[in-house]
């Protein structure tokens, strides 16, 4: 499958963004989603995950509160409505999809087998 991300920009401490994952899919109830950032010369980090069905979510401990993840299946689009951010967020944020995990929620890269091209993330402070 194809992901497709937008969404990102340039915001100020405070503000919020809500980026968007395109997939090219005939049934995207069938993947599971997340969503991971990179921060310059860091490791690809998990932000938060979606089944299949959008029935369970799960987040990093660093965004909870503030993120949430959300699906449109009639849509094929997985979103990531960010409040509250802070410059800490500042990254490149990527989605990524698997067939075979819908109905579970992993926080490992290597769990998932498709992935969007990443869309920045600044924060000002």
């Amino acid at each position: 499958v194809q992901l497709q991300a937008s969404g990102g920009g340039l915001v100020q401490t405070g503000d919020s963004l809500r980026l968007s994952c395109a997939a090219s899919v005939r049934t995207f109830s069938n993947y599971a989603a997340a969503w991971f950032r990179q921060a310059p010369g860091e490791g690809r980090e998990f932000v938060a995950s979606i089944t299949g069905s959008g029935g369970s979510t799960d987040y990093a401990d660093s965004v909870k509160g503030r993120f949430t993840i959300s699906r449109d299946n009639p849509k094929n689009t997985v979103y990531l409505q960010m409040n509250s951010l802070k410059p800490e967020d500042t990254a490149v944020y990527y989605c990524a999809a698997d067939l075979r995990i819908s109905d579970h929620l992993y926080r490992s890269t290597l769990e998932y087998e498709s992935w969007g091209q990443g869309t920045q993330v600044t924060v000002s402070s």
